[in-house]
């Protein structure tokens, strides 16, 4: 049976692929899961007009996420932490930053995609990646400093 797959299945295709399967498997899994439709030129017609939709969204967004990285181009953000020497109690994660963001600038970041490989244990300055669209990095200057 051909199905054309409306998400990206692993070992099967990308999303707007017409792939051929087995009946049961594209009966009882990818059309109820709501992966994929049987490949009738109806359903073809539908797919160009959602690709169509979806390349308009996407390029939207990239508009969007370049004029968010004009507007933090020198954006610097200070955090204020209880620290030991050098040490933080605690860390500060990706949604600590995306607050300050927040109170700062008055700009709603989606936190989980601050790309952060592990929380800030000690003061000081740091260059985070923020990646609001594939396309796109902002890379955001996070000062922390002891409140005391």
């Amino acid at each position: 049976m051909n199905v054309i797959l409306l998400e990206p299945v692993s070992n099967l295709g990308d999303a707007g692929d017409v792939v051929h399967v087995k009946p049961g498997y594209a009966r009882n899994w990818l059309v109820p899961q709501g992966l994929a439709l049987p490949a009738t030129n109806a359903n073809r017609a539908e797919l160009q007009a959602r690709l169509a939709q979806r390349a308009r969204q996407l390029a939207e967004r990239k508009g969007d996420a370049e004029r968010l990285k004009e507007m933090l181009a020198d954006a610097s953000v200070e955090i204020r932490v209880k620290a030991g020497e050098e040490r933080i109690y605690g860390s500060v994660g990706n949604k600590d930053i995306a607050d300050a963001l927040k109170t700062a600038y008055d700009v709603d970041v989606d936190r989980r995609k601050i790309e952060m490989s592990e929380p800030i244990k000690t003061t000081g300055e740091y260059e985070i990646p923020y990646r609001p669209h594939p396309e796109v990095e902002i890379t955001l200057k996070v000062l922390v400093v002891s409140e005391g």
